[in-house]
């Protein structure tokens, strides 16, 4: 489900300190969750959401701002961020084991499997990733649907663990502050961040998109040529 789909099951949000339970859809249940059982709740969504992508990182983390900022709420503002990022690492260490499990051989049977795809192909990306793949994995925290799918890479290139929780948790510890301090500022108004955000990985789906379609143009015509 999209971040337009789930903007649609999303209720008004009411002002700090209100009852979780007068929201509805998924909004109600991320501020039960997190009410019920502080960080933790917080931590396991997120955690939650780095397996699950259509969980959308853009609702839940402003909702914890949102939540710290409750008078009554027993999670704090740094709570919220710390609580949040060790969810973020969980999660992605989650991916990295089966990244891993998958190893290089797995990952370029899987690859060659799909039409099109070539063995120079894979090989260009392992390069590509060996070379790049710090950058990578620290600034794919804090873009939409790579955040999640990053850690795959990162543990089927065998990245040193300490190197990929580094660069985990600073990146995604920049991204949780931002959306987590901006639904903590405008309270009621959180649905503003998710809005913003949910533009930017529009924009990001759109460009993923146009270069899968540039690539697989591009496939069919150096295939008609070489016949």
């Amino acid at each position: 489900m999209n971040v337009a789909a789930w903007t649609s099951v999303l209720a008004t949000a009411p002002a700090p300190g209100g009852d979780p339970g007068a929201m509805g859809g998924i909004t109600g249940w991320v501020v039960s969750v997190m009410d019920a059982i502080g960080g933790f709740g917080a931590a396991l969504l997120i955690a939650l959401e780095n397996i699950f992508p259509p969980l959308p990182s853009e609702v839940i983390l402003p909702l914890a701002g949102f939540t710290a900022s409750s008078p009554t709420s027993n999670m704090t503002l740094i709570g919220a961020i710390l609580w949040c990022t060790a969810g973020s690492l969980a999660g992605a260490w989650l991916l990295y084991g089966l990244g891993a499990w998958l190893g290089r051989e797995r990952t370029r049977k899987i690859l060659l499997w799909f039409p099109l795809t070539k063995q120079s192909d894979v090989d260009k990306t392992e390069a590509w990733f060996d070379k790049h793949g710090s950058w990578t994995v620290f600034f794919g925290r804090m873009v939409p649907i790579f955040r999640s799918l990053i850690s795959l890479p990162a543990g089927v290139t065998n990245m040193g663990m300490l190197k990929f929780t580094a660069l985990t948790a600073v990146g995604s510890a920049i991204w949780n502050t931002i959306l987590i301090y901006a639904g903590y500022l405008l309270g009621a108004n959180w649905t503003i961040v998710e809005d913003y955000v949910g533009i930017f990985a529009k924009i990001v789906a759109v460009v993923c998109l146009v270069i899968a379609v540039g690539w697989i143009i591009h496939r069919v015509v150096v295939n008609r040529r070489g016949r």
